[in-house]
């Protein structure tokens, strides 16, 4: 990137910052007038976001709120209403080895609803309208030696569906699970995820849509002790995409790490965001979400929020975003933001930044012989691929980066 980046960067090793005691420090202010002077509604904290079963509890977001204020609300009147799906809509199809086990649940029958709360109106009314759940289930002591695949193709543009799954990675388990969205609808999509006590889950969401499809998700895991997870968002399709990511512990020693990656072109809105909530002591997370724009209009959003409550001693937890501007008319927003409550930490941090590309890695390919649209896709690819080569599934990541390389191979510099 250039000197025309933007960055914003902290870190924080609590014992040695003059001033930070142990009572930690609010890094938003303590009080917010939830009704701002311009009707834009602001939190004083993460923690305070509603969460809730009942659809009547959240109104129709207008776009002035502020957990609507990037999002374009006015083509999203289909996915926002309370509506069932369509039948046939969408199809749903599940390879996975011989020893998961896979189920329906209904709203209350457990684990459903163990870890997912509706934190908006999409996720309320997607949960609501879905009257099961599936569930997908890796038994305990089980390394499964393939993936799970979970395939969900719309079945036409602007027809509703609606789905909830339910993922439980059994104590002291190995597991990788795709989720991949194709085809085009209208879709809201929940995920809940179970990591239990010493499990190893790595969650990879694919949004490879169609033009036309809109889509709306939110994604949460609750990770045990001693377990470790790992949720990859990859949208390269689709007019709108918004997924919300969060995460909570269980227990100490669990570590979680959100990763992202995302390449916008003309018209496209991508949004993603994570939250991580470190109410247990000594857990770790690691926050990278990384994204290219080309063409007029692509709009990218990034907000991650991490919160460390007073409770959680011995934390250590990071996020970045970086994006990657490639032509005019792009719009990249990126938002991170660090609440602590306590200041006996082992460290917490967040950056950001958004640019073009970077002239010396440009004059050093090109040096060597390098035409300058190829040395203009080795840049991307090489910054794209940090994410895609953290699957640690050969096929899939190989498939990943040729579709990177068709959107490169569109590009008019």
């Amino acid at each position: 990137m250039t000197a025309e980046a933007t960055t914003e960067k902290a870190r924080i090793g609590a014992p040695s910052i003059a001033g930070f005691t142990e009572e930690g420090e609010h890094l938003v202010a303590s009080k917010v007038d939830r009704h701002h002077s311009h009707g834009v509604q602001v939190m004083a904290s993460r923690a305070e976001r509603l969460t809730s079963h009942k659809v009547a509890d959240f109104a129709l977001p207008n776009g002035r709120e502020e957990e609507w204020r990037f999002t374009p609300v006015r083509e999203l009147a289909n996915l926002l209403s309370d509506t069932v799906a369509e039948a046939g809509a969408l199809g749903v199809s599940v390879e996975a080895p011989e020893a998961v086990r896979q189920g329906t649940l209904r709203a209350g029958e457990a684990p459903r609803g163990a870890t997912l709360v509706p934190a908006d109106r999409a996720a309320v009314v997607g949960s609501a309208n879905s009257e099961e759940a599936q569930l997908i289930s890796i038994p305990a002591n089980t390394e499964l030696d393939a993936p799970v695949r979970l395939v969900l193709t719309g079945n036409g543009a602007g027809r509703r569906t609606n789905s909830h799954h339910v993922i439980e990675a059994g104590v002291n388990s190995r597991a990788v699970v795709i989720i991949e969205h194709d085809g085009s609808a209208d879709h809201n999509g929940n995920v809940e995820i179970l990591v239990r006590e010493g499990a190893h889950l790595t969650v990879v969401s694919l949004q490879l849509w169609g033009d036309d499809a809109k889509h709306l998700a939110q994604h949460d895991a609750e990770v045990a002790k001693d377990a470790v997870y790992k949720h990859i968002a990859v949208s390269l399709g689709g007019k709108i995409v918004r997924m919300n990511s969060n995460v909570r512990f269980a227990g100490e020693g669990a570590e979680a790490e959100l990763l992202g990656l995302y390449f916008a072109d003309a018209g496209q809105h991508l949004e993603h965001r994570s939250f991580v909530d470190h109410n247990v002591a000594n857990c770790k997370s690691n926050v990278l979400y990384k994204g290219a724009l080309q063409g007029k209009g692509a709009h990218t959003v990034w907000v991650g929020d991490v919160l460390i409550q007073k409770q959680a001693e011995g934390t250590d937890s990071y996020e970045k975003n970086q994006n990657l501007v490639l032509t005019e008319g792009c719009r990249a927003d990126s938002v991170p933001n660090l609440e602590i409550e306590t200041g006996l930490i082992e460290g917490a941090g967040h950056a950001s930044a958004t640019g073009r590309f970077d002239d010396e890695h440009l004059f050093y390919l090109m040096a060597r012989g390098i035409p300058e649209d190829v040395a203009r896709r080795l840049v991307v690819r090489g910054f794209l691929n940090e994410i895609i080569q953290q699957i640690k599934v050969p096929a899939l990541e190989e498939r990943l980066t040729e579709a990177v390389e068709r959107e490169l191979t569109a590009i008019d510099y």
